[in-house]
């Protein structure tokens, strides 16, 4: 199926929303997934420029059927962040009536943050697969940054929001957050997701935009960080 993937990773503030000086400051992710043989795809993650990554869409001849959040955060999907407005799934609604995926547990967080109602979201649990056209995403629940964050494993690409970057890991001290949870994601809900999967993460705060996950393990510090009682003596304060 590697030949009919088709795969964008899209940095905010570059790719698009080119002249939002939040969305630069913020260095957001937004991922585009789908099948060049039917022409469907999904968008994740998407934030700040909505017209903007549509736009993207339409010029690769792709047709927007669906929305994959990774987690709830303003940043991601839309809200408000620092005093300051983001335009994200609530203005994709308002032009595309596609579904919206979310992890079951993120989808009280999600309709407070956006406004949107439970009506244009689909829960799922782990485990489940969205399909686009005829290629399958897993969706793999990995709490601990929020408590329905969720990554997305996808021809050997797991796209990881914040809950992993190349260097570090998404923080637990915001609302919803649980540093037990997130050392439970990294070392266990994830350790199935073999090293030559390549981590996709949810912010540019590396010098790499992606990196194998092999070689993520074995440099970035959460890893060395092996057992629960080093974990939390450095996240459980």
């Amino acid at each position: 199926m590697e030949d009919r993937l088709f795969f964008r990773q899209l940095l905010a503030g570059v790719d698009f929303a080119g002249t939002d000086a939040i969305a630069s400051q913020m260095v957001n992710f937004c991922y585009l997934i789908g099948d060049r043989e039917t022409g469907e795809a999904l968008v994740v993650d998407p934030a700040y420029d909505v017209g903007g990554i549509v736009g993207i869409l339409d010029m690769e001849g792709m047709q927007l059927t669906g929305a994959l959040a990774t987690h709830y955060h303003a940043d991601h999907v839309g809200g408000e962040i620092m005093g300051y407005r983001i335009e994200g799934i609530t203005a994709l609604l308002e032009s595309h009536q596609v579904p919206v995926h979310v992890q079951t547990a993120e989808a009280p967080w999600i309709t407070r943050s956006t406004g949107i109602s439970t009506d244009d979201l689909v829960f799922h649990a782990s485990g489940d697969v969205v399909m686009v056209g005829q290629i399958g995403v897993e969706l793999i629940h990995t709490p601990g940054h929020t408590p329905g964050s969720q990554c997305f494993l996808v021809e050997g690409k797991l796209i990881a929001g914040d809950t992993l970057f190349l260097n570090g890991c998404g923080r637990t001290d915001l609302p919803g957050g649980d540093p037990e949870e997130l050392y439970r994601s990294l070392h266990q809900r994830l350790a199935r997701v073999p090293d030559d999967a390549v981590l996709y993460p949810g912010h540019l705060y590396s010098v790499e935009p992606s990196q194998p996950l092999g070689a993520v393990r074995s440099g970035n510090y959460v890893f060395r960080l092996s057992t629960p009682e080093q974990w939390m003596a450095m996240f459980g304060s």
